[in-house]
């Protein structure tokens, strides 16, 4: 069996109750600590478990791009459509947030709108 075939069935079995903790941990701890906490949860936990890798780079592809997104917003405040872009970014990113840990909670594999795969 090769290594590739191995990473493929271990990629499409059920997450296990710790895993869909871990990944549920990433999402709503950034509530409270940004980056930090999600950063140690994956660090820590990517090597045991393939859904917590997966959902620890979802979180900072989801990261990086609303954090683009919110200095594009900023920028466009110079030309007014920036103060009506802020807010709808910043809702958007509170709701898929909440939407991210339910489904992590529920061992699903999710990337939220408008995020951009800085990291497969």
């Amino acid at each position: 069996m090769t290594e590739n075939h191995t990473n493929r069935e271990v990629l499409n079995q059920e997450p296990n109750s710790d895993a869909r903790l871990m990944a549920t941990l990433i999402y709503v701890l950034s509530f409270f600590t940004t980056f930090l906490a999600p950063l140690i949860i994956w660090l820590i936990k990517r090597e045991d478990s393939a859904f917590v890798d997966r959902a620890g780079k979802n979180y900072f592809n989801f990261l990086i791009s609303y954090v683009i997104w919110f200095i594009i917003s900023g920028i466009l405040m110079l030309i007014i459509i920036g103060f009506v872009l802020f807010p709808i970014v910043a809702i958007l990113n509170f709701i898929f947030t909440i939407v991210a840990a339910v489904k992590a909670y529920n061992g699903e594999d999710y990337l939220p709108p408008l995020s951009i795969r800085f990291f497969k």
